[in-house]
C-alpha cells in the first residue's frame, strides 16, 4: 500500500484536519500522481459539512493537477514526470452506452466518484485530491496540455467542463447570441468559453458591480437582471442561456428573453424544485436542459480548447494548510473566482 497523507473531516461540520492514510497498490492500468494543486469546489464545501452523516474519514477534492510518479505495467500513454489532471470521475463500468460514448459521469451503473464513491474491485471508499497523492486507472488521468498554468488549470476538471460542455453540445459561436447567468465559480469560465468559441456573450447578473468584471471576461454586455425594462427588452433575443446560479431563483425570465427553439441550461445546484410557467416553455418550443460535468472525451477536448485560446480559472492560490479558511470565505461567497490550495505546502 501506498501511504500519504490527506486533510480529511472526521465529524460533518468539524474542521478538516491531516490524516495519514494509504492508497492502493497500483494495479496494472493505475497511474499514481503527486498532487500539486487541488480546486475547492461548492460540492467539496457541501461534503465536508452539510451532507449530514456519511461515511468518514472522508478527504475531499476533485480537480487536481500534478505529476505522475508511477505506472503500472499496461499504462501506454503516460509516464512518470508528466503533468497531469484527474476531475471527479475515477472509474465507471465502462460497458453501458454513456461509457461507450466516454461520457462516464452519467455511467448506468453509476461512476465511481473521485471522494466518497466506492472502488469498483475492493469496494473500499475513495479518497480525493485534498492529498498528496491519488491513484487512479490512466484512463481518468488527463495529460495537462502544456502552457495552461497547473494552480489555475485545476478548476477547469470540474468547473471548467460543466460550462464548456452544455456550451458546445448546443453549438455556441459565431453567429449566436449566448446569455450567461452568473458570473462566479462557473459562470465566469462561461463567459470565457462562449468568448472564445466566438458567440455574442451577454451576462446576466443581479450585481451591477460586476458588469465592468464581465466585459473583461469576455462578455460583448451585462444586463443587471433586477432591472425589469432591461430584461423586457431582451425577449426572444437569445440561441443559449447558460445559467450558473446555486441560488433559488426563478426560470421564466431566461425563458422568456429565448429565441424561437432556443436553449436553457442549468449548471448550478440550488437548492430548489424548480417551479415556470408553463407558458413560458411551450411558447416558442424552447428547450429546458441540464448539465453537470462531462466524460473523458469533453474532458480532453475542453483542455485542448483552454490551451489553444489561452483559458485558466480566476484564482486565489492558498497553502493547504489553510484549507479551513478557503471553506470559511466560500461559505461566505468571499472569493473571484476559485479557490486553488498548494498541496506541496
Amino acid at each position: 500500500m501506498r501511504s500519504t497523507v490527506g486533510w480529511a473531516v472526521h465529524e460533518p461540520g468539524s474542521p478538516l484536519t491531516p490524516w495519514p492514510f494509504t492508497r492502493r497498490d497500483l494495479r496494472d492500468d493505475d497511474i499514481a500522481v503527486q498532487i500539486h494543486y487541488c480546486g475547492v469546489c461548492g460540492s467539496d464545501l457541501h461534503a465536508v459539512r452539510h451532507a449530514g452523516r456519511r461515511d468518514t474519514p472522508l478527504v475531499a477534492g476533485h480537480e487536481m493537477t500534478g505529476t505522475v510518479t508511477a505506472i503500472g505495467p499496461a499504462v501506454t500513454g503516460l509516464k512518470p514526470g508528466d503533468p497531469v489532471a484527474i476531475g471527479n470521475v475515477v472509474d465507471s463500468c465502462g460497458n453501458c452506452t454513456a461509457c461507450a460514448q466516454k461520457r462516464e459521469n452519467w455511467c448506468f451503473g453509476f461512476p465511481t466518484l473521485t471522494y466518497g464513491g466506492r472502488d469498483r474491485i475492493d469496494h473500499t471508499l475513495t479518497q480525493g485530491g485534498f492529498s498528496g497523492e491519488y491513484v487512479a486507472r490512466e484512463r481518468f488521468v488527463h495529460a495537462l496540455p502544456a502552457g495552461l498554468d497547473p494552480a489555475a488549470a485545476a478548476p477547469l476538471l470540474c468547473a471548467g467542463v460543466t460550462v464548456y460542455a452544455p456550451l458546445r453540445r448546443w453549438a455556441a459561436g459565431p453567429g449566436k447570441t449566448v446569455g450567461v447567468v452568473g458570473i462566479g465559480g462557473l459562470g465566469h469560465l462561461g463567459l470565457k468559453y462562449a468568448h472564445a468559441m466566438g458567440a455574442h456573450v451577454v451576462a446576466l447578473t443581479t450585481s451591477p458591480g460586476k458588469a465592468d468584471e464581465a466585459r473583461k471576461l469576455g462578455a460583448a454586455e451585462a444586463i443587471v437582471t433586477t432591472d425589469q425594462a432591461a430584461m423586457a427588452a431582451t425577449k426572444w433575443r437569445f440561441d443559449l442561456i447558460l445559467d450558473t446560479v446555486g441560488v433559488p431563483h426563478r426560470l421564466d425570465p431566461y425563458l422568456q428573453a429565448l429565441k424561437l427553439d432556443g436553449t436553457l441550461v442549468t449548471v448550478g445546484a440550488p437548492p430548489q424544485d424548480w417551479q415556470i410557467d408553463p407558458s413560458s416553455l411551450r411558447y416558442g418550443e424552447k428547450r429546458l436542459t441540464g448539465s453537470g460535468g462531462d466524460g473523458t472525451r469533453m474532458v480532453r477536448d475542453m483542455l485542448a480548447f483552454s490551451a489553444s485560446h489561452n483559458i485558466t480559472a480566476d484564482i486565489e492560490l492558498l497553502p493547504a494548510t489553510e484549507i479551513n479558511t478557503a471553506l470559511d470565505r466560500l461559505e461566505r461567497n468571499d472569493v473571484r473566482y476559485r479557490f486553488v490550495l498548494d498541496m506541496t505546502q
